[in-house]
């Protein structure tokens, strides 16, 4: 049986390959056939190609990512054109399937886990082995601090909790809602530690700038940023359960005589409350996109910010 020519091919105008049909000017689509095969027809792909040589085959292979090796004839004749002899086209579909992504640091644990990773990474190489920056040239462990400097910290700390459990129970979005009364909250227990500060005949100052600021950061995220927002939450009340009570520790030992306060002490077991703060933060972030899961991540360090100008109160 005599090939078709070129011309009625392209006057069927429709194209047949493996896995993919490549559009062309026309509306339908050219058969390319392999005599020795059954002729496949497949759906449109909105690419725009004119299959005129080989070189329009090569064209093709780049445009779905094929190699020269992945583009061959099958029969006598590799060209096409040339009097009736075609041959048969076979594209060899390279796969286009994307490869899985890697996962996130931590990610494979929950979002959590993905904010703990950063945070760690922003610590000091003295303070947790996982940190990257260089020691302090003052680092806490030769800190000294003073009465005054304490309540400034104290003070200025009560103002962002303050604002932290404002933000969750007026919940402007309702995911906020998750995080009342978590068993966390620290107000109350900084509001008994200044009155017995002031009992012991301290004078309390009043809110400065790093609580201040931090405090009117909080509130703008709160209302356009969820996500920066629940990083802050996160970074201020793990912190402080972790490195704070380190901290509080030594501030005690050498200005209070190893007084423990209430800003230092929980109702239940820590473990347990963390433990549901951390569901509730990965509950909430199953529901954010990738680009909204980074852009709280890279808010950790401003926490760290925020949070490292309140410490060094104590030492002010």
């Amino acid at each position: 049986m005599a090939l078709p020519t070129s011309q009625a091919l392209l006057k069927d105008k429709q194209i047949a390959s493996p896995t993919y049909a490549i559009e062309l000017p026309s509306s339908k689509p050219i058969i390319f056939m392999n005599p020795n095969a059954q002729t496949r027809h497949f759906p449109l792909n909105k690419s725009t190609f004119a299959v005129r040589s080989n070189k329009a085959l090569l064209s093709i292979g780049k445009a779905f990512k094929f190699g020269p090796s992945d583009i061959g004839f099958e029969g006598q004749s590799r060209s096409y054109g040339r009097g009736n002899s075609l041959g048969g086209l076979v594209v060899k579909a390279a796969a286009t399937a994307e490869k899985p992504r890697k996962n996130y640091p931590g990610e494979a644990k929950g979002f959590v886990e993905e904010m703990r990773f950063v945070a760690m990474k922003l610590h000091t190489r003295d303070v947790a082995k996982e940190g990257k920056k260089e020691p302090d040239a003052q680092p806490i462990g030769k800190w000294e601090p003073t009465i005054e400097g304490y309540l400034k910290f104290l003070v200025d700390s009560k103002v962002v909790y303050d604002t932290l459990e404002d933000v969750v129970q007026k919940a402007t979005y309702p995911a906020y809602a998750e995080f009342r009364n978590t068993g966390l909250e620290r107000s109350e227990k900084l509001a008994k530690d200044l009155e017995w500060f002031r009992q012991q005949g301290h004078i309390i100052p009043e809110p400065s700038s790093p609580g201040l600021s931090y405090s009117k950061h909080l509130q703008e995220l709160s209302e356009k940023d969820p996500p920066a927002f629940l990083c802050h939450f996160y970074n201020v009340y793990f912190a402080h359960t972790a490195g704070g009570r380190m901290i509080g520790r030594k501030v005690a030992e050498k200005i209070l005589d190893g007084r423990e306060l209430e800003f230092y002490k929980w109702e239940e077991d820590l473990t347990t409350l963390l433990n549901r703060v951390r569901e509730k933060i990965n509950l909430v972030a199953e529901g954010w996109s990738r680009e909204e899961k980074n852009h709280c991540l890279e808010e950790t360090e401003k926490s760290f910010d925020y949070s490292g100008k309140l410490l060094r109160l104590i030492i002010s």
